[in-house]
């Protein structure tokens, strides 16, 4: 999808894969803004449940308000497309900050 775009988002990049979608950096082209978009899988597409529980996710993200909790912007469909558009965050992927070892742990 690099270099395509999404409703109004130009995609940039692919950032990672999981089990609900794949999550790609983009450009706000209205807000000129850096972004993350997390664009539910092809099998997700056509299965009622899994965008039931994607949209949950959005709004379930959206209504947290954390340092260390991500924000969510939008939740929208383009050509059959279900996508989050989410803060992008510089950092590592939970899993492999975790691997091998604990993180330390402070409040």
């Amino acid at each position: 999808m690099t270099g395509s775009t999404i409703g109004h988002y130009e995609i940039l990049g692919k950032i990672d894969e999981g089990g609900m979608g794949v999550v790609y950096s983009a450009r706000d082209t209205r807000l000129d803004r850096s972004v993350a978009i997390k664009v539910l899988s092809a099998d997700g597409a056509s299965d009622d449940q899994r965008r039931l529980r994607f949209v949950q996710e959005a709004k379930a993200s959206s209504a947290l308000n954390h340092p260390h909790i991500c924000t969510i912007h939008d939740i929208d469909e383009d050509a059959g497309r279900l996508f989050i558009v989410m803060e992008l965050l510089d950092g590592q992927a939970l899993d492999k900050r975790i691997a091998g070892s604990a993180p330390p742990l402070s409040i």
